[in-house]
C-alpha cells in the first residue's frame, strides 16, 4: 500500500486544495482523511509536502498519428487539412506508428493528462500490427488509452456532393490513381478490428479498444449501421466527427435531406456508447436527440478555432443533457496536448458567444469537464477523474511553488485558468508515478527528437509526388468548399456577424 501525505487535496467545486492524506490500496485511492491518516503497518510514503494534488486530466478527443506532423499549416480550414492528408502522412513503418503515439503520449502525461481517447488512422486501413503499436506506445508510458483505429469506406473528395465534378481535367487522372489504393472493402477493416478484440494482450483496464467511423459524410449507411453492431457486440465505444464544420453541415442536408445528426438517428446509430467530436453545426434538436441516446459531446475548443470551424454552443449542450468531455483534438490542428490550455479556452470561447455571463461556463464546469466528463467518453466513469475512494489513484503532483499559484487566491480559477503545465512536477497512473520530478522512469525523452526528426526526413523524400498533388488540388477545395460556407444555413456558430 502507498499513502501520499502533505499534500492538499483539490476540490474544484469548493475552489480549495485543503491538507489531506491520500491512502491507496494496489491502484486503487482506498481512503482519504486529515493529515496523519492511519495507514497499516509497512505502507510506503510519499511526501507531497508544497504539492498540489490534483486528478488526472482526461483528453477526450485526440489523434496519435499526427504527432510528428504537428502545426504543418498555417491558414487551414478543416477541408485544408483533409485534402492535405497524403502531403503529411507519407508511408510510415510499424515502429514510427509507435513513435508518432509515443510522442502524444509523453506529451500528454507530462502535461497532467492520464487517460485519452485516441482515434488514430492507418493507411489504407487497420493493422493488427499497428494497433498493438499503438497500444504498446501507452503501455510504455504508462497511460490510459481508449484506442479507435479510424475507418472510412471513401474519400473526402467523394464526401462532398459536387466537389469530385470540380476537379479540373488535368488533376483527376493523378487523383483518380492516387484514391485507388482506397478500394478495400470495409469488411476487411471488421476482421482485423475483431482479432485484435479477440487476442487483445493488453491490461484493458490501462488499454481498451474502440471503433471510430472518421466523418460520417466519410461513410456509407451500410458501413455506419455495421459499425453500431460491433460496438454493440463487443461492448465497445463508437467515436466520430459530427458536424465538425459548417460545410459538413451543408453537405449533409445536401445530401440525406436532413441533419447529420438527424440521418445517424434515423439509422440507429446513436447509443450510450456514441461519442461525437466536436458538434458545432447542430440545433437544438440534434442535441436532443443525443441527449435522448445518451451520447456524449467531445468539446475540442483548441482546434475548432484553429481551423475556423466555428464556437461550439456547449452551454446548450448541457441545458438539453447532453454529457459534455473535452479534448485537444491532433497536433496537426491543435499544436499541442496541452488540457490545461483545452480547458482554458472552453472557458474563453463560452465567454464571446453572448452578454450574459450567467451563460459562460464556469471555471468549475470546465474543470468537470475535463475530468469526470471525459472519463464518461472514455466509458470510465466512476473509475478515473476525481481523486476518491474507488476511483483508481490517477493524481497529478503540481508544484505549489510555481507562480501560477502564488499567491493562492482560488484554486480552482488558478489550475483552469492560469495552470499552462509548467506546474506540473509528478504524475501517478494506477498508483504508480510515470513521471517523478519530471522525468519519466521508463522511456529516453531525450532520445525522442533526433528519431522523429529522422522520420519526418524520409517520409517528405517519399512523398514528393503526393504533396504535389495535394498543393494543386488545395485551390480546388478553398474554392469549392469556401462557397458551400457562404451558403445561408439556420445554425450560426461563427464568431463574427459577417460569414462573408
Amino acid at each position: 500500500m502507498l499513502v501520499i501525505r502533505g499534500g492538499r487535496v483539490f476540490d474544484a467545486v469548493a475552489r480549495t486544495a485543503e491538507p489531506r492524506d491520500v491512502l491507496i490500496d494496489g491502484d486503487t485511492i482506498a481512503e482519504l482523511g486529515p493529515p496523519g491518516l492511519a495507514a497499516p503497518e509497512g505502507t510506503q510514503a510519499i511526501d507531497a509536502e508544497g504539492r498540489i494534488l490534483m486528478p488526472g486530466l482526461v483528453n477526450a478527443h485526440t489523434h496519435g498519428h499526427s504527432n510528428l506532423h504537428r502545426s504543418s499549416g498555417d491558414r487551414w480550414t478543416l477541408e485544408h487539412l483533409l485534402n492535405a492528408g497524403p502531403l503529411i502522412r507519407g508511408d510510415l513503418s510499424i515502429e514510427d506508428r509507435y513513435l508518432n503515439t509515443l510522442i502524444g503520449a509523453v506529451e500528454m502525461v507530462s502535461k497532467g493528462c492520464t487517460a485519452c481517447y485516441d482515434l488514430f488512422y492507418e493507411f489504407p486501413m487497420p493493422s493488427a500490427q499497428g494497433i498493438s503499436a499503438v497500444a504498446r506506445a501507452y503501455a510504455d508510458v504508462g497511460m490510459r488509452a481508449v484506442i479507435a483505429p479510424m475507418m472510412t469506406d471513401s474519400t473526402f473528395y467523394a464526401s462532398v456532393p459536387g466537389l469530385l465534378d470540380a476537379i479540373p481535367d488535368e488533376l483527376r487522372g493523378p487523383w483518380e490513381a492516387a484514391s485507388k489504393v482506397r478500394s478495400i472493402p470495409w469488411e476487411a477493416c471488421f476482421d482485423v478490428i475483431e482479432t485484435a478484440m479477440r487476442e487483445w494482450n493488453f491490461d484493458r483496464d490501462q488499454i481498451r479498444l474502440a471503433v471510430a467511423p472518421t466523418i460520417p459524410l466519410h461513410c456509407s449507411d451500410e458501413y455506419l449501421q455495421r459499425t453500431a453492431a460491433f460496438a454493440r457486440d463487443w461492448g465497445c465505444g463508437f467515436h466520430t466527427h459530427l458536424a465538425e464544420s459548417k460545410v459538413q453541415a451543408v453537405a449533409g442536408v445536401a445530401r440525406y435531406g436532413r441533419s447529420l445528426t438527424a440521418h445517424l438517428d434515423a439509422l440507429g446509430v446513436l447509443g450510450p456508447n456514441f461519442t461525437a467530436a466536436h458538434c458545432i453545426w447542430v440545433d437544438d434538436d440534434d442535441l436532443a436527440r443525443l441527449a435522448d441516446n445518451g451520447c456524449f459531446v467531445a468539446h475540442n475548443p483548441g482546434s475548432n478555432m484553429r481551423l475556423g470551424t466555428g464556437l461550439a454552443a456547449v452551454r446548450r449542450m448541457l441545458d438539453k443533457g447532453v454529457a459534455v468531455g473535452i479534448g485537444t483534438d491532433g497536433r496537426t490542428c491543435s499544436d499541442n496536448q496541452n488540457m490545461f490550455e483545452a480547458m482554458r479556452l472552453a472557458a474563453f470561447t463560452s465567454r464571446v458567444q453572448g452578454p450574459d455571463f450567467s451563460r459562460w461556463l464556469s471555471a468549475d464546469e470546465v474543470f468537470e469537464m475535463a475530468s469526470r466528463g471525459s472519463a464518461r467518453t472514455l466509458g470510465l466513469d466512476g473509475k478515473i477523474g476525481a481523486i476518491a475512494p474507488g476511483h483508481k489513484a490517477d493524481i497529478v503532483f503540481l508544484d505549489a511553488r510555481n507562480t501560477n499559484y502564488v499567491p493562492l487566491n482560488d484554486a480552482t480559477n488558478q489550475i483552469v485558468f492560469a495552470e499552462d503545465a509548467t506546474g506540473v512536477e509528478s504524475v501517478m497512473i494506477g498508483g504508480r508515478l510515470v513521471f517523478e520530478n519530471r522525468r519519466f522512469a521508463n522511456i529516453d525523452t531525450d532520445s525522442l527528437g533526433a528519431r522523429a526528426e529522422a522520420v519526418v526526413e524520409r517520409v517528405g523524400r517519399g512523398n514528393e509526388a503526393a504533396k504535389e498533388l495535394a498543393l494543386k488540388l488545395e485551390a480546388v477545395v478553398a474554392s469549392f468548399c469556401g462557397g458551400l460556407a457562404k451558403q445561408p444555413f439556420h445554425v450560426h456558430r461563427y464568431a463574427g456577424g459577417d460569414e462573408g
